[in-house]
């Protein structure tokens, strides 16, 4: 935010605003040359008369703020967050550059950058990650003040993002006044969905600031669903086919409150603490049945009959997250500045699942799963800014960060706890340490050039597991990044950015933990080891040996700065990924089972490459359009392609990465009536990826229509009525596996809804 003292005098001049708003009116000059002298002011009246200085505020675009840094940066205003009128942060960032979501059409998922899921994009919020369990639909985009999306890492936010990451920045205390209020209710399938939030921005006596935001929502769905799976036996030409058909309902009810208050001295220091909260209440009810064609007594068979033909699954779930972040800014000189931060934050969540199997109509097998977990987190960072008069900006940063789990887990069939997990225990405590160092210097060459240029050196230490089950893993890497921009010509609005880095993925703590998960189709008897399972349905189990993935990646981009306003880019890249982690079934020896069973875990498979285009364009129509309505476009296509070595083709391509994705929207505000009407579209081709050497996944297409009418009664009250998910598909994703006894077809998905939407917006 820039601040400019100016004459009240000199600001109407500049803006040419009409004569009657000046203190004093013009005299014409006729009138001027006889009128009388007056007398010359006296003192007191010159004093009196003399002109008060007012502050104008103002805030650069998102276009000049990404125009303006050296490394490649998207910034998404509140502007922008609040065109669509959108539900949750996903949504807003579904439509940019790069950006998919996962799960069905309409319910969000996890975010990726360049289609790379599983961790490959960093999250941040307010410059940090969050604890495991959180998830960016749990944040409503009243909190957000801006999101920054980088392409490529930098040594002051960190390497783990070999994707990119995704910065959201929580709501600041600002000088101008807001007091917001918005009413909101959306309606899917009979559903209603209340939500309210509220915004206040105020001064806090001569040097303070303060920012309140609160969000409270209940939301509830129904979910249908379809599993059907085909074994067919090579041997005796048999198909067995197994359909699972039920419905989801859940509900959930969460009060998001984001504060921060802020005081500056007049010597240029700053001090600010920020509250984030967020409290979750949550339940649901699946149901479904189960049928199966054909079926085997053979224990050894790929077709074994069903255990169970219906199962009702209950469950209640809480949460309850509290971070507090403290920031000291303090000028150490003219030119040098030193930055403290530090937070603090805990977690904690209980689950409670009932799940009953019934045969026949008879009760066959109960499981009752309760889950108590406490994450507590803390970070320190110290950063040095030095501005040299050389157009060097010189920044040096140290960082810590600590995370503990400690987690109880009972589990009991047909009210027994489990013989095949005893040796594993109930509880379990894990812990990460992270220490980083980094350096990094930005300096200008003429007004053509730009550099960067940084070293940053992170160390990982983990620990998890039971007292019989104690692991540890300690990881380093260092990673040097280069950035530049050069500018076609000094006063041009043309530029082309390239950049030289290396990146890596760490492992999460759930995929370490080596702790299994027993696959409920084939579920273990009462006080006696497990049996057997199949490919399909194995056991899962973390990994305490896994490696971080480690990437080498190339930039190269253009962009154009329209006169207008608006934006055309092309985004070239490259990653060279080493130490892929994907999650692969082996037929492995367990202390659970009498016999070897199938269990998935995530393991280190070799290398892979990903390349691709990232094309955006936003524009006013009548820029290029000679007399068309001044109808503002954005849009982008991003194309991407991928293959890991060690697994054979066509289909070898990242997990969960789409060939593509492209968005298509406009927003136009009538010249006739205080309403504004806007809408997107958003697509993502259907893909198939090759898992590993047995087993082929598809994917179904991705078509999400938006829309959304708003009108303004008055600069203080507007009234929006929005529609997410027009023209609705249904959604499946589907898996082949080949074995040398068994080919296995599995299809799972279901339906997706169309959500309707009613928001009043109030400047109180």
């Amino acid at each position: 935010m820039q601040l400019l003292r100016i004459p009240t005098a000199a600001l109407v001049a500049c803006a040419g605003l009409p004569a009657a708003f000046a203190q004093t009116s013009p005299t014409p000059p006729a009138a001027a040359a006889s009128a009388p002298a007056r007398p010359p002011a006296k003192p007191a009246d010159a004093a009196k008369a003399q002109l008060d200085r007012v502050e104008v505020s103002g805030t650069a675009s998102d276009e000049s703020v990404r125009r303006a840094s050296t490394a490649s940066k998207i910034v998404i205003g509140r502007e922008e967050i609040d065109r669509f009128g959108d539900s949750t942060v996903g949504e807003v960032l579904k439509r940019l550059p790069g950006v998919t979501t996962g799960g069905r059409p309409g319910r969000g998922g996890d975010i990726r950058m360049r289609g790379m899921g599983g961790g490959y994009t960093q999250i941040l919020v307010n410059g940090e990650r969050m604890p495991p369990g959180f998830s960016l639909d749990q944040l409503p985009p009243d909190q957000v003040e801006r999101i920054e999306v980088l392409r490529a890492p930098t040594a002051e936010y960190g390497a783990r993002a070999i994707a990119g990451t995704i910065n959201i920045v929580l709501r600041e205390a600002l000088q101008k006044r807001v007091n917001d209020l918005r009413l909101q209710l959306t309606e899917e399938r009979g559903k209603l969905r209340p939500n309210l939030g509220w915004t206040r921005n105020d001064k806090l006596g001569q040097t303070g600031t303060y920012n309140i935001t609160l969000n409270a929502t209940r939301n509830e769905r129904i979910d249908d669903f379809n599993n059907t799976t085909t074994t067919h036996l090579p041997a005796t030409g048999q198909d067995s086919t197994v359909v699972n058909q039920g419905d989801s309902n859940s509900a959930n009810e969460s009060l998001n409150l984001n504060a921060r208050v802020q005081w500056r001295e007049a010597n240029g220091d700053s001090f600010s603490l920020q509250p984030f909260i967020v409290v979750n209440r949550s339940s649901g009810a699946n149901v479904f049945d189960q049928t199966q064609s054909l079926c085997s007594s053979d224990p050894a068979s790929q077709i074994r009959c069903l255990n169970y033909d219906h199962a009702d699954t209950e469950s209640r779930n809480r949460s309850t997250m509290a971070r507090l972040h403290g920031q000291w800014q303090h000028r150490l000189g003219e030119s040098t500045r030193l930055e403290l931060r530090g937070a603090v934050g805990g977690m904690n969540a209980h689950g409670h699942s009932d799940r009953e199997e019934r045969l026949g109509g008879a009760l066959f097998r109960t499981q009752d799963d309760t889950t108590d977990s406490h994450h507590g987190s803390w970070s320190l960072a110290a950063k040095l800014s030095h501005q040299m008069a050389s157009e060097h900006s010189l920044v040096a940063g140290l960082e810590a960060e600590g995370q503990n789990l400690d987690q109880t887990r009972l589990t009991l069939q047909n009210g027994l706890p489990l013989p095949a997990l005893q040796d594993f225990g109930d509880n379990l405590s894990a812990s990460t340490r992270r220490y980083a160092y980094y350096a990094q210097d930005e300096w200008s060459v003429g007004k053509q050039w730009g550099f960067y240029a940084g070293l940053r050196g992170e160390a990982i230490t983990t620990g998890s597991g039971s007292e019989s089950n104690p692991v540890r893993n300690r990881s380093s890497v260092w990673t040097p990044l280069l950035h530049a921009v050069w500018k076609f010509d000094e006063k041009g609005r043309d530029q082309i950015r390239a950049s030289l880095t290396r990146s890596y993925r760490s492992p999460n703590l759930q995929d370490m933990i080596a702790r299994p998960s027993i696959n409920s189709q084939y579920a273990c008897p009462d006080n006696a080891p497990c049996g057997a399972n199949v490919i399909n349905d194995p056991d899962r189990m973390g990994n305490p040996d896994l490696k971080p993935e480690v990437a080498r990646g190339l930039e190269i981009a253009y962009e154009n700065y329209l006169s207008g306003g608006g934006i055309i880019s092309v985004n070239a890249f490259y990653r060279r990924i080493q130490d892929l982690i994907r999650v692969e079934p082996q037929l492995e020896t367990v202390s659970w089972a009498s016999v070897p069973r199938w269990v998935a875990r995530p393991r280190n498979i070799g290398d892979a490459t990903t390349y691709g285009v990232e094309l955006e364009a936003k524009f006013r129509l009548d820029q290029f359009v000679k007399d068309a309505l001044p109808v503002n476009i954005r849009s982008n296509l991003s194309l991407f392609r991928s293959h890991v070595d060690q697994i054979p083709g066509p289909h070898n391509t990242l997990d969960q990465q789409p060939r593509g994705t492209a968005n298509l929207g406009f927003d136009y505000r009538l010249r006739s009536l205080p309403l504004t009407l806007g809408g997107n579209m958003n697509y993502t081709p259907a893909y198939q990826i090759q898992q590993t050497e047995l087993q082929l996944t598809d994917l179904d297409k991705k078509r999400v229509a938006d829309a959304f009418a708003l009108w303004t009664f008055n600069p203080s009250l507007g009234l929006r009525v929005s529609a997410a998910n027009l023209a609705p598909l249904d959604y499946f994703t589907g898996s082949v596996i080949t074995t040398d006894k068994a080919v296995i077809t599995s299809r799972n998905g279901g339906p997706s809804y169309t959500q309707w939407q009613l928001r009043l917006e109030m400047k109180l």
